[in-house]
């Protein structure tokens, strides 16, 4: 096998572990495998399934990383927790997986975007980034999705970097960023009013530590905002 087909067979063989992972996904938000029973072994999951043992097995290891299961060592494999079915429903099938990924990857370059901010925002820059937050704040108020005002507060925040290229790399991303955000927010709407101020809180150490010019804690609170969002897709409502 030469090499450019070798890549392809290995792209085919993550794509179908992604396919597998969903499915596992879905019999866990659905209550086929309830909180705290064990998983099939992997042989049975692969023949449920339809599919190899090593896919099984890679899609098993990013439920690890996700935390829905956990390995008990000689035991095997446990629900962890249970997302709610909406989440299968809010994504295009096939690419939950990838939202997931996509979450990791913006934790880096989001981080990245508020530590330049911090040190580089200028007057017009903190009066759009306070526009933003309280823009969101009242979508709070309301009740509102909001997906449009998050989306605007962190394009706020990459614009005030004062370097184009983040803001573009948020141009080439919006689809990606958009469908995590409005995952997040619409599970945020089935939660308790202390769920949905706390992430709004996330915002605030954001915007507190921009305009403080602490470069670090504006790294650590977006880094830590978005891992939270990324972890609160598949917390139970």
């Amino acid at each position: 096998m030469n090499k450019p087909e070798l890549i392809a067979s290995q792209r085919n063989e993550t794509r179908l572990s992604d396919i597998i992972y969903e499915k596992i996904v879905g019999m866990i938000a659905d209550g086929r495998f309830a909180v705290n029973e064990r998983l099939p072994s992997e042989i049975n999951l692969a023949t449920m399934l339809g599919a190899s043992r090593p896919v099984v097995r890679e899609a098993l290891e990013r439920l690890r990383t996700d935390q829905l299961i956990v390995s008990r060592k000689g035991s095997g494999s446990y629900v962890r927790q249970r997302p709610d079915v909406s989440v299968l429903s809010d994504v295009p099938v096939g690419s939950l997986a990838d939202v997931q990924r996509f979450f990791e990857f913006r934790a880096g370059l989001e981080a990245e975007a508020a530590q330049l901010a911090a040190r580089n925002w200028q007057p017009q820059d903190r009066t759009r980034i306070e526009a933003m937050f309280e823009a969101l704040e009242q979508c709070l108020q309301r009740n509102d999705l909001g997906t449009d005002e998050d989306l605007a507060l962190h394009d706020a925040v990459a614009l005030a970097t004062g370097n184009q290229f983040h803001t573009l790399a948020r141009e080439w991303f919006k689809p990606h960023i958009a469908i995590g955000m409005a995952v997040t927010r619409s599970l945020s709407l089935k939660r308790t009013a202390a769920h949905v101020r706390a992430v709004q809180d996330e915002h605030a150490a954001i915007v507190s530590a921009i305009f403080a010019r602490d470069e670090a804690g504006a790294h650590a609170a977006m880094k830590a905002h978005v891992l939270n969002a990324r972890a609160r897709m598949f917390q139970g409502i």
